[in-house]
């Protein structure tokens, strides 16, 4: 039976970050994808956002690595010339409900140790974005744009520079515990194999809460349990006079439809988020609906200049109670799981924090697991 030091499920962007980061050590790291591609997923269905950490109550995972993360993705972009800009984003506000909503997010962003938040009166606005309507906005300069499959891709050539495995179209089909590590079954290209491992990292995306299910953890008795929340994007045809990212007040699913440039300054409208329960990348929302939420904060945009574009899916764990739910990044060693670390809901801000997230699971590794 082959054997490796590290198993890890998932070649999105955060599971190629984690080998990138663990094979630097010469490490025997394998990566298992089921899809025939990196990234096919998660990863690379969405905005495409280096988010700042303004909206994650302070103290939380979300917080931490998404504003670590911001500032190692520029650090990574800039020395590996991988393209990006650094656009800013304003989040705009209107009528004394989402005010008072948006004084309390500035205040959150700077207890999350974000210096460089700036309030804007609508004069302000204006003069930077005349085309867009709010009472007032937070300006958040850290905020910008990468293409995720050229960040992935950084990974992906790390990881085989450094010696490490990626197989794709392989799907992991069982996890047996076995007395120095784990064995992990599965399908290959159609041909079944066993590999013996050390250390088994489950970044599984869509799918972490199936590949806990499969190595035995009860996902509802420990809240591992991920829905499905989907997001629609549509496109807007032309150029709109606008240069930076514009986000609405944030809402209970998500950050609200908001309108993000790319790097060619062709820009996209979206997501929006609902439930769902199959994975489904067909567009289901309506140009109408998605005109009417923009014309808030946009009020010169028409349908006539919008069009479907894509959709995207993100892994949110299931929140009976309503309450705020952080990453899970753990190694399971209290659950008589030594060496197996799970990270679920691993949704926004995924993308920005993966090399920060990244750090983590080498902390955890070399801490608790290696010793």
């Amino acid at each position: 039976m082959e054997t490796a030091n590290i198993v890890i499920i998932g070649a999105g962007v955060v599971g190629l970050a984690i080998a990138s980061r663990l094979s630097e050590n010469n490490e025997s790291v394998y990566v298992f994808e089921k899809n025939k591609a990196i990234g096919a997923e998660t990863s690379s269905h969405n905005s495409g956002v280096i988010h700042s950490g303004i909206y994650y109550p302070k103290g939380t995972l979300k917080a931490k690595l998404s504003l670590r993360g911001n500032a190692m993705i520029y650090e990574l972009c800039e020395k590996h010339e991988i393209p990006f800009k650094r656009l800013g984003k304003l989040i705009v506000a209107n009528g004394e409900r989402e005010l008072k909503a948006l004084e309390r997010l500035a205040q959150n962003g700077r207890n999350n140790g974000i210096e460089d938040i700036q309030m804007l009166e609508a004069d302000d606005v204006r003069a930077i974005e005349p085309p867009v309507h709010a009472d007032k906005a937070i300006y958040v300069p850290s905020t910008g744009i990468l293409e995720p499959y050229d960040l992935m891709n950084f990974f992906y050539y790390s990881i085989k520079k450094n010696g490490g495995l990626i197989a794709l179209d392989t799907e992991v089909t069982g996890i047996r515990k076995s007395h120095d590590g784990y064995i992990i079954d599965g399908i290959s290209a159609g041909e079944r194999f066993s590999v013996r491992c050390n250390t088994v990292i489950n970044s599984a995306g869509l799918y972490s809460s199936r590949i806990a299910e499969l190595a035995g953890f009860d996902i509802d008795k420990l809240g591992y349990r991920i829905s499905y929340v989907k997001g629609d994007y549509f496109r807007v045809s032309g150029k709109l006079p606008v240069k930076r990212l514009i986000y609405p007040m944030p809402e209970e699913k998500g950050l609200g439809i908001h309108l993000t440039p790319d790097l060619s300054g062709s820009i996209r409208l979206g997501p929006n988020a609902y439930n769902v329960d199959h994975i489904d990348y067909r567009v289901n929302s309506s140009v109408k609906d998605f005109v009417e939420s923009v014309q808030s904060f946009l009020p010169s945009i028409t349908e006539y200049e919008v069009h479907e574009d894509s959709s995207g899916i993100r892994p949110q764990l299931i929140r009976h109670d309503g309450s705020y739910r952080d990453f899970i990044i753990r190694n399971e060693a209290d659950h008589e799981m030594p060496g197996f670390i799970n990270l679920i809901g691993i949704e926004s801000p995924g993308l920005t924090a993966s090399p920060a997230i990244a750090d983590y699971v080498s902390d955890i590794y070399n801490n608790e697991i290696k010793g």
